[in-house]
C-alpha cells in the first residue's frame, strides 16, 4: 500500500468513525447468549492461529457463555476499519498498524492480547555463499508483498548492518508459499524476508536455511487481539472471556501440537494440506505450528513466562521508537493508550485450570 492509499484509508476510517458514533454507543453484544465477532486481520484461518482456532473448536469460548464467531478480515487495515464501522467487537492484528491507527488517526484500539513477538527473519539457502548481512549488497531479496511490515524492518536491519535499503540491494514482492520459495530456487531472488510460519512453509518444501535478524525484533509485540476502547469500557467482562478462551487454546496447543493439529483438521477439514502422504502431511502441519509456538513462547516469556497474552505499555515503547525512527508514523503517544488498561486484567483472564487443559491435550480424546 502506498503512502497516499495509506492516508486515504485512514481519512476514510476517521469519516466511518464519525458517523457510526452513534450505533457504537449501543450495546455491543446480542442479548441472550452473546455474539462477539473476532476480525482475523489475514486472508486465511489454519494451525498457525491456534488461539483463534483451538477456543472456537473445542468450545472454550462457549465455555465462557459466549457465541464467538472469527471471521476473515482480510488484512490488519482492514479489520480495523471493521472495528470502527461496528462490525467486529475484537479483531486480530499486527502491532505496527495498532500504533499507526492511534497515532495516525486517533482511533482508540487497545491491545487486550498480545500472541507473538516479531519473530521475522532474513534468510537464505543454508549452502550459500552470503554468510553475513554485509554479504547482501547487490543481492535481491523477496518478501510477500512491498506493503509489508517486513520491509522496514529489512531496511532497518540493512542500515544497522552497513547497507544502504535504497541503493545496495533489491527488494522485489514474491508472494507467498511455492511462489515465494519457487523465486529463491530459480535465483530470482538470494534472499527471503518473512514471519516465522511462513519460512516454516518454505522448510515444508525441503529448504534448509541461514537466518539472519535482530534479537531487538523479539522484545517487541506483533500479532495482537485488540478492540475499541469503548468496546472494551462497555462489556470488559465479555473481553476477558474471550481472552480467557484464547488463552485455554494457546495452552492447549502448546501442551500437544499433533492434537492442534487433529483437532484443527476435524474442525476446519478445508484447512488441512494436500499434495503428500498423511504422514509426511501430519510433520510438515506440526512444523508449521511449532513455527508459531516458537513465537507464542517468545511473547509469554516477554510477559513474565505466566499470563498468556499479557501486554504492558513498556513493550510499545520500543516498538514506538521503530516505527517513528523508521517513518512510520510521525509521533508518538503515551503508551499506556494503546494497552488495555484494567488492573489485573491479564490475571483475571488466565484464572482458569490449566491442569484441566493439558491433560485434556496430553489426553487427545476430542470429539467435536
Amino acid at each position: 500500500m502506498t503512502q497516499s492509499e495509506f492516508a486515504a484509508f485512514w481519512r476514510l476510517a476517521a469519516s466511518v468513525l464519525s458517523i457510526v458514533a452513534t450505533l457504537l454507543a449501543a450495546p455491543a453484544f446480542a442479548q441472550g447468549k452473546p455474539k462477539i465477532r473476532i476480525a482475523h486481520g489475514g486472508q486465511l484461518l489454519n494451525i498457525s492461529y491456534p488461539w483463534l482456532e483451538m477456543p472456537a473448536a473445542l468450545k472454550y469460548w462457549g465455555q465462557e457463555g459466549y457465541d464467538v464467531e472469527v471471521f476473515i478480515g482480510q488484512s490488519s487495515l482492514q479489520s480495523i476499519q471493521l472495528l470502527v464501522a461496528g462490525q467486529a467487537d475484537l479483531a486480530q492484528i499486527n502491532s505496527g498498524p495498532l500504533v499507526q491507527a492511534v497515532t495516525k488517526n486517533g482511533i482508540p484500539v487497545q491491545d487486550v492480547m498480545m500472541n507473538t513477538v516479531i519473530e521475522w527473519s532474513l534468510v537464505v539457502p543454508e549452502d550459500s555463499p552470503i554468510t553475513s548481512v554485509k554479504d547482501f549488497k547487490g543481492k535481491a531479496i523477496g518478501t510477500s508483498s512491498l506493503g509489508t511490515g517486513g520491509v522496514a524492518l529489512l531496511k532497518s536491519f540493512m542500515e544497522a548492518n552497513g547497507v544502504d535499503p535504497e541503493k545496495e540491494i533489491q527488494i522485489l514482492p514474491v508472494g507467498i508459499g511455492p511462489l515465494a520459495y519457487q523465486a529463491l530456487r530459480t535465483n530470482q531472488v538470494q534472499g527471503l524476508m518473512y514471519w516465522g510460519s511462513a519460512i516454516a512453509s518454505f522448510e515444508n518444501f525441503g529448504a534448509k536455511f541461514r537466518r539472519f535478524y535482530d534479537p531487538n525484533w523479539h522484545q517487541m509485540p506483533d500479532f495482537s487481539l485488540v478492540a475499541l476502547k469503548s468496546t472494551i469500557d462497555r462489556d470488559p467482562k465479555a473481553i476477558e472471556a474471550v481472552v480467557r478462551g484464547a488463552a485455554k487454546g494457546s495452552l492447549f496447543a502448546l501442551t500437544n501440537p499433533d492434537c492442534a493439529r487433529k483437532v484443527q483438521w476435524a474442525y476446519r477439514p478445508a484447512s488441512k494440506p494436500t499434495g503428500a502422504d498423511e504422514a509426511t502431511l501430519i510433520k510438515n502441519d506440526v512444523h508449521y505450528l511449532n513455527a508459531t509456538l516458537d513465537g507464542m513462547k517468545l511473547a509469554l516469556n516477554l510477559s513474565g513466562g505466566k499470563e498468556w497474552g499479557k501486554t504492558t505499555p513498556a513493550q510499545f515503547d520500543p516498538l514506538q521508537e521503530f516505527l517513528l525512527r523508521t517513518k512510520q508514523i510521525d509521533k508518538k503517544v503515551p503508551s499506556a493508550d494503546l494497552v488495555i488498561g484494567i488492573p489485573n486484567f491479564f490475571e483475571r483472564a488466565n484464572n482458569f485450570d490449566h491442569e484441566v487443559v493439558e491433560k485434556q491435550a496430553i489426553a487427545c480424546n476430542i470429539k467435536l
